[in-house]
């Protein structure tokens, strides 16, 4: 039996939740960011009636303001878009145990063989929709297909309130045409490698000689040529979830940071990632520091530590380590995010007698103790207090 793949991909998420929330909002150009009192905010998500236009993810709130001069600026808030996620996908598990979320508003659906509950798969797809726009106020796109990677090529083909169907024979027809850009997986960096070598469209990419492209990308080519192909055997895997690889968090900074700003930045992020581990009973063993500075130059920077951690004095100290040795004190920068990686579940360990590394545990765990009961903003490090960021976090 062949598969059958849905992929649900909610509608400018972040700017439909505020319209499905406050419904003087809708079918207005609304556009969420960062920080609309500065203009300096980046734009996360636009209404279609923003991008209608010109407002695009990404703008500085400068360039969105002056773009659509009319738009009405909504700071993000996140929790309200991952109590939206939670509830489309309970929506979503009312069809198929099979549910694997891609990000917060995109998940799979194999619903090979719910056909004798719900009917042929446009018609499960319909009433997905249906549900999700009843219930939630927000519309979505749906592709479907006999594997991910067509379902997801699918749903990106009809935008807003799409429901398409991409069967293996319509690839040649569908996708080859399509700039190779567009083929799920192809970045700026690999459009760049593939056009030096003529290639210009998917069609190009799926007629290229396959050793070449392996001896040239190694295993990254032939999983490009395949999905050219519209071939991908990969699962649905609706356990993706409980597999955290990694965890954190970042800022945009609402003006230039230097030096010694940065350092308060970075040990408020430490302490927010630490926290957010001990919560999930998960310690790391890689920390990561990314850094953008005004002009969109990007760093990303990681050190393995000795042994596993979750605590903040360990995250910091190595985030700051790898900041003086790769950033320019000079340099200003925009934005900061910083990471717990390589995670394995936290077990019961036995205290060390006379270890320093007790004490800044049981610093640590009151400070939880404090977060959990009041708020995670209602303590912060004394530093804070002279930089006054730790507002820019809630």
């Amino acid at each position: 039996m062949e598969r059958v793949i849905l992929l649900a991909d909610m509608n400018s998420f972040f700017a439909s939740v505020h319209q499905a929330i406050d419904p003087s909002l809708r079918g207005k150009p609304v556009v969420v960011s960062g920080d609309p009192s500065t203009r300096h905010g980046v734009v996360l998500s636009a209404s279609y009636e923003a991008k209608a236009k010109g407002v695009k993810t990404g703008m500085t709130v400068r360039e969105a303001r002056a773009t659509c001069p009319e738009a009405i600026f909504v700071k993000s808030q996140y929790h309200l878009y991952l109590e939206f996620s939670s509830r489309i996908l309970r929506i979503m598990h009312n069809f198929t145990p099979f549910v694997e979320p891609f990000s917060i508003d995109e998940a799979f659906l194999d619903v090979t063989g719910c056909q004798k509950l719900f009917g042929p798969p446009i018609t499960i797809a319909r009433k997905l929709k249906e549900r999700i726009r009843q219930e939630t106020g927000i519309s979505c796109s749906v592709g479907i297909g006999p594997n991910k990677l067509l379902a997801k090529m699918a749903a990106g083909l009809e935008k807003p309130d799409g429901l398409t169907v991409l069967r293996h024979e319509d690839v040649p027809h569908r996708l080859w045409p399509l700039p190779v850009r567009e083929l799920f997986g192809v970045g700026p960096r690999y459009e760049y490698h593939l056009n030096r070598l003529n290639i210009r469209t998917i069609g190009d990419l799926a007629n290229f000689p396959v050793e070449l492209l392996k001896r040239k990308f190694g295993v990254k080519g032939e999983v490009l040529w395949l999905c050219a192909n519209g071939i991908d055997a990969s699962p649905v895997d609706p356990n993706t979830l409980k597999q955290t690889k990694s965890i954190g968090q970042q800022i945009t900074l609402p003006r230039d940071y230097r030096n010694g700003e940065l350092k308060t930045v970075i040990l408020e992020l430490a302490d927010l990632v630490s926290y957010r581990a001990r919560l999930k009973k998960c310690i790391g063993k890689t920390v990561v520091l990314f850094l953008k500075d005004p002009h969109f130059y990007c760093l990303c920077r990681r050190q393995t530590l000795p042994e596993y951690t979750n605590l903040a004095a360990d995250i910091s100290r190595t985030a700051l380590e790898l900041l003086k040795r790769n950033w320019p004190a000079n340099w200003s920068v925009r934005m900061v995010g910083l990471a717990l990686a390589n995670l394995v579940p936290q077990y019961a360990d036995q205290p060390a007698l006379f270890d320093e590394k007790e004490k800044i545990k049981s610093i640590e765990k009151a400070c939880d103790l404090v977060r959990n009961k009041y708020g995670k903003e209602t303590i912060f490090r004394a530093a804070s207090l002279k930089e006054g960021c730790w507002k820019y976090y809630t």
